[in-house]
């Protein structure tokens, strides 16, 4: 049965754990759930193992630290010892975040990270030279994992995080030479998950965007679903942590829908970021979050999921969650569609972006994909302005440039150039670059699919090389009043 969702994941460590010293207050242990009750947010996903190590006193697995001592690192020594200052007081670590979700009327769904396993002997590792999943006592380990955890505690939800895996080789649960195999292992460790979990709880799964990046893993996903296996899936990339308005997860909505199981998009917490090139960290606004929620709303999920907001969490990302919960909310809000770049390791996962481009004369040009959420000629009496901007590097005002939106040339609107007034993000410079900035009255987004085309016509004589378009964005402006002097 499809449910209605606003989550919020912890992963237990970066801003939990990992901050606060020892002995931890109660006030502190509760704060997974007392930063986000109150808003919109309805379900806490909590991190309970980080994969070399589990946040409650396991007796299958191994608690995290206990095969680090003695530490070198801050933040593990604080991990651990806050958690053994609440065992001293008789208390689980683990209960007492889902006693006070419970107690703030959120339910709490059990995040379990499945590529590695704390307590095993690591030669199964595919990076050790073992195989993995495909040894039949990592299934049976990770099976018990399961078992301890929906047998000991009060869940409301389990979630088999596939997603936040690592290893050099892109190979997280089984050999290239042995995938076909264990693709239907992995089929049949679901299958039996899902009898175990299920008169429970909902069970769900982390699922990679593509259906091919999770094919290539051994996760057949659109077969857990056909069977019934699952009650909700959340498409995402962990290593890619930038907000991207276009995730590429469409595919598994209908499957899931026909399966009644859920859908829940996953809002990443940067906009820009050292991954893709940027000098620093950057966090979303609540227009650029807008735009992205109303894309993935538009696509059919029955909710959102996000973490890691800017902390500790104030006024501002509060009131955040708390829109998100109704698409209603957005609806004739301003947005900020911010188009993400690319990321070595996301491609090596199926995950592309067609940004940074390069474009030289002579040579083809970049053709932009998007989605836009928004009917901008049903709220045509509600527009305030539409604008793109472009933002190439080593770019003068000489360079011919040819822009078109879904075919039509772009040279009829007005376009501004800006200079970018900040530190260069992509590359790190100063500001001797600029935004191409079109204000944009005849030729606008359609809603639905769009594809924005950029080519480099000509250069100034002298002038060789090529104009990379670093970013695209397109921000949607509302306001309360009709345009024009009368109505």
């Amino acid at each position: 049965m499809r449910k209605r969702r606003t989550i919020y994941h912890n992963d237990a460590r970066h801003n939990y754990l990992w901050l606060f010293e020892p002995p931890i207050s109660m006030d502190q242990a509760w704060t997974p759930v007392d930063e986000v009750a109150g808003t919109a947010v309805d379900t806490l996903s909590y991190c309970v193992e980080r994969g070399d190590g589990a946040f409650w006193p396991t007796k299958v697995g191994v608690r995290f630290g206990a095969d680090m001592q003695p530490f070198t690192s801050q933040i593990t020594w604080r991990a651990w010892e806050c958690m053994q200052s609440l065992l001293d007081r008789g208390l689980d670590p683990l209960q007492v975040v889902i006693d006070r979700a419970h107690d703030k009327g959120l339910d709490f769904i059990a995040d379990l990270r499945l590529s590695t396993y704390g307590g095993m002997d690591p030669a199964h590792k595919i990076g050790e030279g073992g195989r993995g999943w495909g040894h039949e006592a990592v299934r049976e380990h990770q099976y018990a994992v399961v078992d301890e955890l929906a047998r000991d505690y009060a869940l409301d939800g389990f979630e088999l995080d596939y997603t936040a895996a690592f290893d050099t080789s892109n190979r997280f649960y089984f050999r290239a030479e042995d995938l076909a195999e264990g693709t239907a292992a992995m089929t049949d460790w679901v299958r039996r998950v899902a009898v175990r979990v299920r008169g429970q709880m909902p069970l769900g799964a982390r699922i990679y965007p593509t259906e091919a990046a999770n094919l290539d893993q051994g996760l057949d996903v659109r077969t857990w679903l056909e069977e019934g296996l699952l009650d909700f899936v959340i498409p995402v990339l962990y290593n890619y942590t930038e907000l991207d308005p276009n995730m590429p997860f469409r595919w598994v909505v209908e499957p899931a829908n026909q399966a009644e199981a859920s859908v829940y998009g996953f809002l990443q917490h940067y906009v820009r970021s050292e991954l893709t090139g940027a000098a620093q960290k950057e966090y979303p606004s609540a227009a650029m979050f807008r735009a992205a929620a109303a894309n993935y709303w538009d696509w059919g999920v029955d909710g959102l999921c996000t973490y890691m907001l800017d902390w500790p969490l104030g006024t501002e990302e509060r009131a955040m969650l708390s829109e998100w919960g109704d698409p209603g909310q957005i609806a004739g809000c301003d947005k900020h569609y911010v188009f993400a770049r690319c990321s070595e390791a996301a491609v090596a996962l199926d995950y592309a972006h067609p940004l940074p481009c390069e474009l030289a004369v002579g040579a083809e040009g970049c053709d932009v994909p998007f989605y836009l959420a928004d009917d901008l000629v049903a709220m045509a009496d509600r527009l305030a302005g539409v604008r793109l901007r472009l933002y190439c590097s080593n770019i003068v005002s000489a360079d011919r440039l040819a822009v078109s939106l879904n075919g039509c040339s772009l040279a009829g609107e007005v376009c501004r150039r800006v200079r970018k007034s900040e530190r260069d993000g992509f590359p790190h410079s100063g500001p001797r670059n600029f935004w191409l900035d079109f204000q944009l009255e005849e030729i606008r987004p359609v809603k639905g699919d769009n594809v924005l085309g950029v080519a480099m016509e000509g250069r100034p004589e002298g002038l060789g090389g090529s104009v990379v378009l670093q970013e695209v964005e397109l921000i949607i402006k509302y306001s309360d009043y009709p345009p024009g002097l009368s109505k």
